[in-house]
């Protein structure tokens, strides 16, 4: 058995915190979750993935109509990919955008977590009405939100629960 890094422990530590205290989150740490985003791999580094943070009120409620999953949060992530700007598997014609978001959205939620913040991945949402809460995304898919704020909640009784390592992977 291997000793556990830091890393491990924050990964096995974060949890999808679906409740937040009424508390600012702090540009400090605004700009750090946005730095983490920002610094993602993609694929070929074409970076076809943008990331805007809502801190608006107004923003924050008419995203309400998007999604009931909000969760009250003080910021939400919202991050979006270009397919046209993403590289492209030649055998295939794989597109690379929602692979490259998804990147930069574990990004937001680990960096979220190392700072102490909760966060959650939200995917379930109007992309129409995604757009028409934030007109700036014109161009681009709505692909994730993450609501982002300080926990007021506990994990669920859920999150420990995982696949043991056998039916989980294999080695070969």
């Amino acid at each position: 058995m291997s000793k556990e890094n830091a890393f491990l422990k924050l990964a096995k530590e974060r949890y999808s915190c679906r409740g937040f205290k009424d508390e600012a989150v702090s540009e400090e740490d605004i700009a750090s979750i946005l730095e983490a985003a920002r610094v993602a791999p993609s694929a070929v580094n074409r970076q076809p993935v943008h990331v805007w943070a809502v801190l608006s009120g107004d923003r924050r409620t008419a995203l309400k109509d998007a999604t009931p999953y909000t969760f009250d949060a003080p910021v939400i992530f919202v991050v979006g990919c270009r397919e046209e700007d993403a590289w492209v598997r030649k055998y295939d014609g794989f597109n690379s955008a929602g692979e490259d978001a998804a990147i930069v959205g574990t990004h937001i939620m680990l960096q979220a977590a190392d700072l102490g913040l909760g966060t959650t991945w939200v995917g379930s949402f109007d992309p129409a009405k995604v757009l028409q809460a934030i007109p700036e995304m014109k161009g681009w898919i709505p692909y994730a939100l993450f609501p982002c704020g300080h926990p007021a909640v506990a994990p669920s009784e859920r999150h420990g629960i995982r696949k043991s390592v056998s039916e989980f992977m294999t080695v070969i």
